[in-house]
């Protein structure tokens, strides 16, 4: 629970502080790039490029002081092509940077490229950092070019982040921090810097003598957590920023962890209430319970009545149950003989009518005869046959039940042993351990079972090894068995060819081609699928899939 709480406070801590973070960063770049434009007026001003050109710089100092006082710029100074400074805002200060060489400085050496020069670092002269910009000056002289730079003083930035009583720390590309809420985290570094990062630092002369060391904290950005001096803080960051630079606010959790304590204490103490009224609700039923005995001992024996009645009704639907299974495997028994049945009758249905045709024919040509009649009646008698035949070619009822799997594949084995031992077949029936149940109209199961084994017994039996492996399992969504076989395999046929009906290898009068048909319909009735594969040892493997229905599959 105070998990829970600590969790969701702290993501709304989290959301105050990233707009707080986007507010100070959008102040820091507009306090940026307010004067990033004035480098570039100042490079196209006529005394500018006159002092550039070599005139006297006196007018040109009061002119940058000017500008520097009404814009409330630390410093504005032109320096020549060499670096060393002509003419600045502060030329009658101390401090002046008159006379001083920049050369060093990379906003100089972006300038003398044509580009705006932008760098922080703490001024070489004064001593006082600062953000600086740089602009070429291009005079009408060739040889006399030149740089106009300005000096940012971000202090009042600074003083209002530290003012403001919030952890703020803005760092550079090398992680040295620039400006902090606290001033003692100022030029140190987020993290140590290589050896490379300190010599180029060292050149540029940009934090002086400063021994930038890394500051006393962890900062784990994926879970916004950083610890910094022993203090454990919630911490954010963004990077998208100009310079490369990165702004880093911290907020310490000890709010959260207040809420959270609160929220914690508050519902455990509205659990301990409803606790306690439910414990009086309960002596109350109880109490309730006592007074109503004489009720409920009159619900015992009504509800003895009623078991004794449901103890009737089970033992009438066992005895069901056993009839049931009779006639099961009364069908069982039938169903091989259905599957002679029609190939009977599909194989003499044309020929019957065949011959009906012709001899309708010849007595309308010839007239009637003793013979016509005698074999008008033949056909008659053939017919009756096989309408005889067709009532054991019939389906399965449509009702479906509950039945194992292993059972109905057992009973086909059963009907087809004849043919095993005709063809000396070995069949291997990998019954599993455990009862694999599906509801589904067995009979119709078990015609399937028998027509893909004898397609197994008619594939193995021209091959020197007939072997017939059959497994039985269950998935996640139903039940499965498996039938594989020695034989010749699929010969480059899919299961849609062998489905054609009449699709047959078997020899003229062995069979009608029928088998796969009739049992890819049950399957489809049962809203199952049956698959053909190519073993890799050689043969095939037939696979039907059932879906599992009304409950557990496994029993």
């Amino acid at each position: 629970m105070y998990f829970a709480s600590f969790s969701y406070f702290q993501a709304r801590e989290i959301e105050n502080a990233e707009a707080r973070l986007t507010l100070y960063r959008n102040t820091l770049e507009s306090e940026l790039r307010h004067f990033a434009h004035l480098p570039f007026l100042l490079s196209l001003d006529p005394v500018v490029v006159r002092t550039l050109e070599g005139g006297p710089s006196e007018e040109l100092d009061k002119r940058l002081a000017r500008f520097a006082q009404s814009a409330g710029l630390d410093a504005i100074y032109l320096m020549n092509s060499d670096g060393v400074t002509i003419s600045a805002s502060n030329a009658k200060s101390l401090n002046s940077f008159k006379g001083q060489n920049y050369a060093f400085r990379p906003y100089f050496k972006a300038a003398r490229k044509g580009e705006l020069g932008e760098f922080y670092g703490i001024g070489a002269t004064t001593g006082i950092p600062g953000y600086f910009y740089a602009m070429p000056v291009r005079a009408q002289q060739a040889d006399a070019q030149g740089v106009i730079a300005i000096k940012i003083d971000l202090s009042d930035l600074q003083d209002t982040w530290q003012a403001s009583g919030e952890r703020i720390v803005l760092a550079n590309a090398d992680g040295v921090v620039l400006l902090a809420s606290d001033p003692d985290w100022r030029y140190k570094t987020m993290v140590p810097l290589t050896l490379v990062q300190r010599e180029r630092i060292v050149a540029s002369r940009q934090f002086g003598s400063e021994p930038l060391v890394a500051l006393d904290g962890s900062f784990d950005q994926n879970r916004q957590i950083a610890t910094m001096d022993g203090v454990r803080l919630l911490y954010l960051s963004t990077a998208n920023m100009p310079n490369s630079w990165s702004l880093h606010f911290f907020v310490p959790d000890d709010l959260v962890v207040t809420r959270s304590l609160l929220t914690t204490g508050t519902l455990l103490t509205l659990i301990l209430l409803l606790f306690c009224v439910w414990q009086l609700n309960r002596m109350r039923r109880i109490r309730t319970a006592l007074f109503n005995s004489e009720r409920e001992e009159t619900e015992l024996r009504a509800a003895n009545a009623r078991l004794a009645i449901e103890i009737k009704e089970r033992r009438a639907a066992e005895f069901n149950l056993q009839k049931t299974q009779v006639e099961l495997e009364r069908a069982s028994r039938l169903a091989a003989l259905g599957q002679l049945a029609s190939s009977v009758t599909h194989e003499l249905g044309q020929p019957i009518a065949a011959m009906r045709n012709q001899l309708a024919a010849s007595e309308i040509t010839i007239g009637p005869s003793p013979l016509s009649e005698k074999m008008q009646s033949l056909v008659a008698r053939m017919e009756n046959i096989t309408l005889q035949l067709k009532f054991f070619s019939r389906k399965g009822r449509d009702s479906f039940e509950d039945f194992d799997l292993a059972d109905a594949m057992q009973n086909a084995l059963e009907m087809l042993e004849p043919s095993i031992s005709m063809r000396a077949a070995h069949v291997e029936f990998h019954r599993p351990r455990f009862q694999v149940h599906v509801c589904a109209n067995k009979l119709r199961i078990e015609q399937v079972m028998t027509n893909i084994v004898r397609n197994a017994l008619d594939a193995v039996e021209e091959t020197e090894k007939r072997q017939i492996d059959i497994t039985i399992g269950s998935a996640s969504d139903g039940v499965w068995f498996e039938v594989a076989d020695t034989g010749h395999g699929l010969q480059g046929q899919s299961l849609d060819d062998l489905r054609e009906p009449f699709a047959t290898t078997r020899a003229s009068g062995e069979g009608m081609g029928l088998g796969l048909t009739i049992s890819a319909g049950i399957i489809s009735d049962h809203g199952g699928l049956i698959t053909a594969s190519n073993r890799s040892s050689g043969g095939t493997v037939f696979r039907v899939e059932l879906p599992c229905k009304n409950g557990s599959h496994i029993k």
